[in-house]
């Protein structure tokens, strides 16, 4: 059965344990006497692989990039959505081992549990053929994503940019507020006060308020990126 998971990920297991434990949930493994490894300790893994392995593609791929963007376009590879996607894509649902809690609970559909799944099949590659072989099945499943995050690279903005780099690193957007403005009505400078979820505050002018916290948020990614 788990031949065909080999082709799509392209890459034949030496030891077909390593596969058949990343595919098996804790919630059968505590219900079934005789089933005894699980995949959590694979995600734990894959989540470090996974995460060094596109570190590593998009260092190369995007040699001008800046360290927010590069951030950015990871956060956007290595999300729950983005990894489910992928998990789906290689039917992982239908080779997952669950118990019948988490099966009558719609766990087979569930992004979490499919994407951490996914992690732990990039952790059990890992362990079985080593970082090359891992670094090959990731960047063979992320290429179509990585053109398209290439296309949209081109469009962002600073605000954008910015505001998903502190979604990966607080969990929150930051919040802006006009904090002034100064000249004549024909004239106007606006003022924006941008602040961090983690409470670092920034402000910046412009000639509209969308100039001014475009050039807010690329003052909080310049800092962030150091």
């Amino acid at each position: 059965m788990l031949e065909n998971l080999q082709l799509d990920i392209h890459y034949t297991f030496k030891q077909v344990k390593h596969l058949s434990t990343a595919l098996t949930h804790s919630s059968y493994v505590n219900e079934e006497p005789g089933a005894s490894a699980h995949n959590e300790r694979l995600e734990f893994l894959g989540d470090a692989v996974l995460e060094l392995c596109i570190s590593k593609v998009l260092f190369n791929a995007y040699p001008e990039a800046r360290e927010g963007e590069l951030t950015a376009m990871r956060s956007n590879l290595v999300s729950q959505t983005a990894l489910a996607a992928v998990a789906r894509q290689l039917k992982i649902d239908s080779y997952l081992m669950l118990g019948r809690g988490e099966e009558a609970q719609g766990g087979r559909q569930r992004d979490a549990l499919l994407s951490d799944a996914l992690e732990a099949v990039f952790g059990a590659v890992f362990v079985d053929g080593g970082f090359e072989a891992a670094e090959r099945v990731i960047g063979g499943l992320v290429d179509k994503e990585l053109s398209q995050l290439r296309e949209k690279l081109k469009t962002k903005d600073s605000k954008s940019l910015l505001q998903e780099l502190s979604q990966k690193l607080f969990q929150d957007r930051p919040l802006y507020i006009l904090a002034g403005s100064d000249g004549p009505e024909h004239a106007k400078i606006f003022n924006v006060r941008m602040t961090l979820p983690d409470g670092r505050e920034y402000e910046a002018s412009g000639p509209s308020v969308k100039r001014a916290e475009q050039a807010v948020a690329a003052l909080a990614l310049a800092e962030l990126e150091k």
